[in-house]
């Protein structure tokens, strides 16, 4: 029999929960995916964004209660972030193990050093060319809708928004998670270096493993299946020790 693991996904700066749904044609069995919104973008365009990494967790942390309902059994969860999204997914990781009703099963952190290294330049304050030319330059990605000037007036608070949550952050401890983690980079990413991805290792209190994918700082975008193989085979690795 298959257990079943709900796969949370956390979005990257300026990116909605639909940069995830169609991984759900890609996941096998046993994995279903729940992409998490922040608000600001998309669905929830009219409200405003969170410009603090904390009280974004903690609103994760009710958005997951409220998709998830209560259950007699404790739900089973595995996190995947990527670069904010991996910061995001840490601290709602922290909130989790300590949430009864929720199992965490394994963290996955992808694109980022770990918690307490802070990127050594910045966006935040810029004005809009160069704050996105920077942007630009730490992911090695444009996205199109950025082209349009009313696409990029809808965006760019949301943006600015998770830059300055993303610069800002600081962890509020420096205990290890109790659960595994797998810390997941591109093997071209000029952003993100192989060290900075494996030291995730120092905030882990289970098994942690450091892998590479074809790719930059996005590689995710064409390498979904590729990850989601990853994912799914550390999820049953881990299958018989959920942190709960």
């Amino acid at each position: 029999m298959t257990v079943s693991t709900t796969l949370v996904c956390l979005p990257f700066a300026g990116a909605g929960a639909s940069f995830y749904r169609p991984w759900q044609r890609l996941t096998g069995d046993g994995l279903t995916l729940l992409p998490l919104q922040l608000p600001g973008r998309e669905r929830r365009i009219d409200e405003d964004p969170y410009t603090d990494a904390h009280t974004a967790a903690d609103g994760l942390l009710a958005d997951l209660r409220d998709s998830l309902g209560t259950s007699q059994e404790p739900h089973r969860i595995a996190l995947f972030g990527h670069s904010l999204g991996a910061v995001l997914a840490y601290e709602l990781a922290h909130r989790l193990v300590a949430e009864p009703g929720f199992a965490l099963v394994r963290l996955f952190v992808s694109g980022s050093p770990q918690p307490s290294e802070p990127r050594a330049r910045r966006a935040t304050g810029l004005p809009d060319d160069a704050f996105l030319a920077r942007v630009n330059e730490f992911a090695g990605y444009t996205h199109e809708a950025l082209e349009d000037p009313e696409m990029r007036e809808l965006i760019l608070p949301a943006l600015r928004a998770d830059v300055e949550m993303h610069e800002n952050y600081v962890p509020r401890t420096d205990l290890p998670l109790p659960a595994p983690i797998t810390s997941v980079r591109g093997a071209d990413d000029e952003l993100v270096t192989r060290d900075e991805a494996a030291a995730w290792s120092k905030v882990a209190g289970g098994d942690f493993r450091s892998v590479e994918l074809a790719g930059g700082h996005m590689y995710l975008a064409d390498s979904a299946q590729a990850l989601l193989d990853v994912i799914s085979g550390d999820v049953g690795r881990t299958a018989g020790g959920p942190c709960a």
